[in-house]
């Protein structure tokens, strides 16, 4: 059996980057350079300060439960949250001067180059994270000089990193010719791999591990990193854990779309289950391409821009440990290519299907969780509600098959599913950001169980025109904690022991009574 064993979620700011990596942008400048939107997209940038007090990112980073939203009115990004701060229950939203410091200690070739003075005005406050040590800091190095930087920009064709406007250094190439190296694929490559890396020491530490534990560590971010003679070849996952420190770990890339974090999570647990390794971390870190996605709309309709982070989640599956929840590898839902790609198609075959393998009907459920997109970014955006439509198409499958009264319909949204909340990051809210409150709430009992479902456009690619998807089943631990009558809030290994002599004690009291020694 595995058991999900901890979660971490961070968010990383990147306003200057908004303006230099976001593909809307970049395209932007390509074939419309003196457009108005270009005009006015610095000004609708926010400061640190909003991103920090952003309702959906304080739900995020653990700091405040879903349901805020639930009774927040839209628009959410003019309600800030009163006492914001930047450390959260799961992790952590960390500012771009910071960020650009971890880019360059997950840097091994010499590609991030910042200059001095930013390094050192920079630094001090980059020590005081919570999760990393002396051998992340030493990587970063003292700088280079303000000229070197420049001349790198102008003469090599790096990449430049801005920072309040100013230039605080650059991403180089790493090839000549290779465009799969480029400087603009290397500074989305290393800022992939330091939001990862970020995200898998806040799951280590949620999850009460020690580092050398993790055996198997998958990367299910977006990017694909590789030369040319193997674009998308891999790589991000053992170099995450490289910086990590994870020394007793391999792993490798798992690519699929939004859906890649679920069919992540279902490798994960199987491998774990079969006894293949004992423990194994899923990790993923922020997309560039995506900042302002939708900026356009978000500007001419007057908001700021909203996709100004990139976001970063980390999941640690381990053998069961008598109290974390359960990932049921009976309970697990997939896309068929047969299944075809309508909405109601899609949904029975990662809802109905796998719940009626196991004998189970939809309001057998506690909670549902599908893409959790903040429609704060979406609806303005002519996306819509996105949670909200797949909790109306799974309640409208439950009242199909007469599980649900129509009349209960809207109750069944409200009880069973919540407001999203995840950057607009591709892979990020297919069903995981709840996985951190899923675990607090079943252990604590206030849950049995979650769906998680992940969905995916693999018509992206060009290379077909289907769907994907895939869900699975967490429920409540059946183990030590069950035969103990209780459910401990932790898993430390104090507790676990607390609980396994509750156990014995209680089986050691049967005994006697039976009159058996």
């Amino acid at each position: 059996m595995s058991v999900l064993r901890g979660a971490g979620y961070i968010l990383a700011h990147a306003p200057d980057m908004v303006l230099s990596s976001g593909t809307t942008q970049t395209t932007e400048r390509i074939v419309n350079p003196g457009s108005d939107y270009l005009r006015d997209l610095p000004d609708a940038l926010r400061c640190y300060y909003d991103v920090v007090s952003y309702a959906p990112n304080q739900v995020y980073i653990g700091s405040s439960q879903p349901e805020i939203l639930r009774d927040m009115e839209l628009p959410w990004y003019d309600k800030p949250v009163a006492g914001a701060e930047r450390f959260g229950r799961f992790g952590e939203i960390m500012p771009q001067d910071e960020l650009f410091l971890l880019m360059r200690a997950c840097d091994t070739f010499e590609l991030v180059m910042l200059k001095d003075t930013f390094v050192a005005d920079t630094m001090p406050r980059f020590r005081d994270n919570p999760v990393f040590g002396e051998d992340v800091f030493s990587r970063v190095g003292s700088g280079v000089p303000a000229e070197e930087v420049s001349s790198l920009i102008s003469d090599s064709g790096a990449e430049a990193l801005h920072h309040g406007g100013e230039v605080a250094g650059c991403v180089k190439r790493a090839h000549d010719v290779d465009g799969n190296l480029s400087a603009h694929v290397m500074l989305e490559n290393i800022a992939s791999k330091a939001t990862s890396t970020l995200a898998l020491l806040y799951g280590l530490r949620n999850a009460g591990i020690s580092k050398d534990e993790i055996e198997y560590v998958i990367d299910c971010s977006e990017e694909a990193c590789g030369d040319m003679n193997q674009r998308g070849g891999g790589g991000l996952a053992k170099s995450t854990a490289e910086i990590a420190g994870l020394i007793n770990a391999t792993g490798s890339d798992l690519r699929g779309f939004c859906a890649g974090p679920a069919h992540a999570i279902v490798q994960a647990a199987a491998l774990v289950s079969s006894g293949v390794y004992k423990a194994v971390a899923v990790t993923a870190g922020g997309s560039t391409a995506k900042l302002g996605m939708n900026g356009k709309d978000h500007v001419k309709k007057g908001l700021p821009v909203l996709e100004d982070v990139l976001g970063g989640f980390s999941v640690i599956i381990t053998q069961d440990d008598g109290i974390s929840p359960e990932i049921d590898l009976g309970v697990v839902g997939w896309h068929k290519v047969g299944t075809g790609s309508s909405p109601q198609a899609v949904i029975s075959s990662l809802v109905t299907e796998p719940l009626s393998r196991a004998g189970l009907g939809i309001l057998d459920v506690d909670l549902f969780a599908p893409e959790l997109q903040n429609p704060d970014i979406t609806k303005p955006a002519g996306a819509g509600d996105v949670p909200q439509s797949n909790y109306k198409m799974i309640g409208a499958l439950a009242v199909t098959r007469g599980e649900l009264d129509k009349s209960e319909l809207a109750r069944f949204i409200t009880e069973r599913g919540l407001p999203g909340w995840a950057p607009t990051q591709g892979h990020i809210p297919s069903g995981v950001p709840l996985l951190g409150f899923a675990r607090d709430r079943i252990i604590e009992g206030t849950l049995k169980n979650i769906l998680i479902i992940g969905k995916g456009s693999l018509f992206l690619g060009r290379m077909t025109s289907l769907f994907d998807g895939v869900s699975f089943l967490i429920k409540a631990n059946g183990g030590i904690a069950a035969v103990a009558g209780g459910s401990p809030a932790g898993t430390d290994e104090d507790t676990v022991r607390k609980v396994v002599a509750e156990a014995m004690r209680k089986v050691a009291d049967a005994l006697s009574v039976n009159g058996d020694e």
